[in-house]
């Protein structure tokens, strides 16, 4: 059967980002989503439609249709004692954040001032071209 909208499809894949390997599905289950229905990034989803069980495809997905591009507005500079305490800020460190709705997003600090940080919103894979090796494991109604 060809994933359509309403499948339910069971895959395992491999994103990798300039050669660098950063998720993995054989780190945990297979991904399970239903086709059509918004769960995955847009540009993935759009290139596994018609894919059946067992088929393997390398897919590129370019920023604009999964994370976007990095919005220059997105960048705070926040006081350090707005950070967790023991947080000892560095910069590439990433950190979990909560936003009004609840929803937990990662945040990466860019910059560590003495007072302050500069703290980056954007997802951390905005502006990337994302590299999925997949196969379908199950397709079903």
């Amino acid at each position: 059967m060809a994933i359509h909208d309403g499948s339910r499809v069971t895959l395992d894949y491999v994103l990798s980002v300039d050669g660098e390997v950063v998720e993995s599905s054989e780190d945990r289950a297979p991904l399970q989503y239903t086709h059509g229905q918004g769960q995955i990034i847009p540009g993935l989803e759009k290139q596994l439609e018609g894919m059946e069980e067992g088929m393997e495809r390398i897919i590129v997905v370019n920023p604009e249709d999964a994370y976007g591009m990095p919005d220059p507005f997105a960048v705070e500079e926040v006081p350090r004692a707005s950070l967790p305490e023991d947080t000892e800020p560095q910069i590439g460190m990433r950190m979990q954040a909560k936003g009004p709705d609840g929803r937990v997003f990662t945040v990466i600090i860019t910059d560590v001032k003495e007072n302050t940080v500069i703290i980056d919103f954007n997802h951390p894979l905005a502006g990337k071209i994302l590299h999925f090796q997949v196969r379908i494991v199950t397709v079903q109604e």
